[in-house]
């Protein structure tokens, strides 16, 4: 790895120094509490104020705005849901799966719509995600994807397979046969977006409270170590971070998803690569890689293959493993062959969280007066959007199609405790590049799908 600078790339594109945020340092009494300044947190006390402007608002943040999830992921704002169609449809039936997918899609509109009414410069780009097939058992994959997308009864614009010509039309990846297209992603900084959504939050009058780890959110409380805030409403919007909490110590995994970013790229290379319209892109290989065409012509390319640490740790120095960030190079080079000689000026990496059963889930108990949401799997930019929303409805009592999709107070049971979760986390990474290994060097899939299902509760 030859990064220049082990950080994310967007922290390069906003200004930190040029706001300074008061600690929490005294007791306080409002309506609403919410711990966690990246996306939910900051959504849901966006959609808070638009439906009541008179409700007083804090958010208390550990580090600073954005410094999760929300400040360095790979600026995918899709229709992703980390539970499949046919989990949901399972659990909540084929109506309900199909209204999740709606709500998912409509997202996308509904955040452009804010990024434009509030003016937040994001790199915004509608360009929608490709991924390629590169071999043939991918391909069948990418086939088995779109068919089933058609058989239960979902738009068929949603979701359309490529020959390799057309994948083509939109990336010139290596040794692609095919792919499929879907228009429902935008490529965004995900700095700016949540440093601009901070800024929209406090001229609607919430403060913002950083350098304020929360210890405990209980029964209409928030502690931190030197404050409590009363709160009619207490919202834990922590994702990744929720095991810091003394009441989610085992609701979510935090596992660690890695970073590159390139120097800008030549015009010239970029006719031979393509991604005109700045498409999101991936592959369809088990072990999840994402990349995007930044605004600024680099590559911002990610993936996982990080180990989970022991204990749910989360430290400074979990976000750079060399071998992890070495192999996204290669596989960045593999995909784009075009780019050889370019330079990695950025690494970095970051946890994200993962529920029991891969089921996202947000809610309320309105006796106890907490809420939450989170559980995303890497798929919270624009899912983070949709809990905001939902969570304003619940906190203001408003009955809604939001409040009455599948998603809402969902529980997931907690995960095992140690050793367990380390060494069934562990086991399941391993398994997954051991599948990948046997479909690029064997050409057949590997007999390890059954146990990769029942971890993640498919």
């Amino acid at each position: 790895m030859n990064a220049t600078v082990s950080k994310p790339l967007w922290s390069d594109t906003v200004a930190f120094t040029d706001i300074v945020r008061p600690e929490l340092t005294q007791n306080l009494d409002v309506d609403v509490a919410i711990v966690g300044a990246g996306y939910t947190g900051l959504w849901t006390a966006y959609y808070l104020k638009q439906a009541d402007p008179n409700l007083s608002i804090v958010v208390v943040e550990a580090n600073h705005v954005g410094f999760g999830a929300s400040g360095r992921n790979g600026g995918w704002c899709s229709a992703l849901f980390p539970a499949s169609f046919n989990k949901l449809a399972t659990l909540f039936g084929p109506d309900q799966a199909k209204r999740m997918h709606s709500a998912m899609v409509g997202n996308i509109a509904e955040i452009g719509r804010v990024v434009e009414l509030e003016q937040i410069d994001c790199d915004w780009s509608h360009g929608g995600t490709v991924i390629a097939a590169r071999n043939e058992i991918q391909l069948e994959r990418a086939r088995d994807e779109v068919k089933a997308h058609s058989a239960n009864g979902l738009p068929a614009s949603d979701l359309e397979f490529l020959t390799a010509a057309e994948l083509a039309s939109h990336a010139n990846f290596a040794d692609a046969l095919g792919g499929t297209y879907t228009p429902h992603c935008a490529a965004i900084n995900p700095a700016k977006l949540v440093h601009g959504l901070a800024k929209v939050v406090e001229n609607l009058g919430v403060q913002i409270f950083e350098n304020s780890p929360v210890l405990q959110i209980s029964e209409h409380k928030v502690t931190t170590a030197s404050s409590t805030v009363t709160a009619k409403f207490a919202v834990r919007a922590t994702e990744g971070y929720s095991p810091t909490i003394k009441q989610a110590r085992r609701a979510v995994v935090p596992v660690y998803s890695l970073m590159i970013a390139t120097e800008p790229i030549a015009d010239s290379i970029w006719q031979e690569i393509g991604l005109m319209q700045r498409q999101t892109f991936s592959d369809f290989r088990n072990l999840v890689i994402y990349g995007q065409r930044t605004a600024d012509n680099r590559i911002a390319f990610g993936g996982r293959g990080a180990p989970y640490h022991f204990g749910s740790a989360i430290t400074a120095e979990n976000d750079l493993v060399p071998e992890v960030h070495t192999l996204l190079e290669q596989t960045l080079l593999e995909l784009f062959p075009a780019i050889a000689g370019t330079q990695i000026t950025h690494a970095w990496g970051g946890a994200l969280g993962i529920a029991r059963d891969w089921m996202a889930s947000c809610g309320l108990d309105p006796k106890t007066g907490i809420g939450w949401a989170g559980g995303y799997v890497g798929d919270g930019v624009s899912t983070s959007n949709l809990a905001g929303r939902t969570l304003a409805d619940l906190i203001t009592g408003q009955s809604s199609d939001l409040t009455a999709l599948p998603w809402v107070n969902h529980k997931s049971r907690n995960w095992e405790i140690e050793p367990f979760r380390w060494l069934g986390i562990n086991g399941a990474l391993v398994a997954v590049k051991y599948a990948d290994s046997i479909e690029t060097n064997k050409g057949r899939t590997a007999k390890v799908s059954a146990v990769l299902g029942r971890l993640i509760g498919e």
